[in-house]
């Protein structure tokens, strides 16, 4: 028996990857979190499949469905949203299984930041202007931040940010980082990035709280902060430039 840990993706089902879907069609059994994993990926589960929504549920209540389905030598495809790389609440879960010996696998997603650029149709790193992307979020009730790890620690380094998890500290972020910005920095929230009803709010720091008022937002946001959001008049890349000299080119000089 083994538990397939599958980052869904951020919400598309057909941006799940081809080893995702395949994986949930192959196990009896599918724990996906309902909350904020599309149900449009159940389609993927074959028939018959004993498949549980774990939102309402504890930790130990997960852990005992991974127990029922070993005890049944049931394989189980366990769907995250996004990528299981970052906040993902996979760790606990995997530490549960080691301690009853039980395999896993872990299969990566489209996380929810590129799925936002996606949105926004920008490349978020912009040359000249911005070569880092800092993925972040703020202390919340699941989980507190680390001491160092502060959006003004983050945002002195002047580059791109995206905020994850922190829609309801909308006013905190502007307030924390307009000293280091200027007001007149470019914001993009993007909600739902690649569901049906996604929607992008854009605006400045001085701006984005009045946008937000006029447009409420509960939950499953992105906030991106930085000037490489708007960034048009920047100096092309030399990776294609003629006389770039790379290996693969071949070309002489010029």
């Amino acid at each position: 028996m083994t538990v397939h840990f599958i980052g869904a993706g951020p919400g598309a089902a057909d941006l799940i990857t081809v080893r995702g879907a395949k994986l949930i069609s192959d196990c009896p059994v599918c724990l996906y979190a309902g909350s904020i994993v599309s149900p449009e990926l159940l389609q993927y589960c074959p028939d018959g499949a004993r498949i549980v929504d774990t939102a309402p549920m504890s930790l130990d209540e997960i852990e005992a469905e991974y127990l029922k389905a070993a005890a049944d030598g049931q394989d189980v495809a366990r769907l995250h949203s996004g990528d299981l790389s970052v906040w993902s609440a996979v760790a606990e879960q995997i530490r549960r299984l080691e301690k009853h010996g039980l395999t896993y696998t872990m299969t990566p997603g489209v996380p929810s930041f590129a799925a936002a650029a996606a949105a926004l149709g920008r490349e978020l790193t912009i040359p000249s202007v911005a070569q880092s992307l800092v993925l972040t979020r703020v202390s919340g009730r699941a989980s507190p931040m680390p001491e160092k790890e502060t959006l003004e620690n983050f945002g002195r380094t002047g580059t791109t940010l995206a905020i994850h998890l922190a829609i309801h500290a909308l006013s905190q972020t502007v307030t924390e980082l307009t000293p280091l910005y200027g007001k007149d920095c470019p914001v993009a929230i993007v909600v739902k990035a690649s569901w049906p009803d996604e929607r992008i709010v854009r605006g400045t720091l001085a701006t984005i709280e009045a946008a937000v008022a006029a447009e409420p937002i509960e939950r499953t946001a992105l906030i991106f902060v930085g000037p490489g959001l708007e960034a048009e008049d920047f100096r092309e890349s030399s990776l294609y430039d003629p006389a770039y000299q790379r290996r693969f080119r071949g070309r002489t000089s010029l």
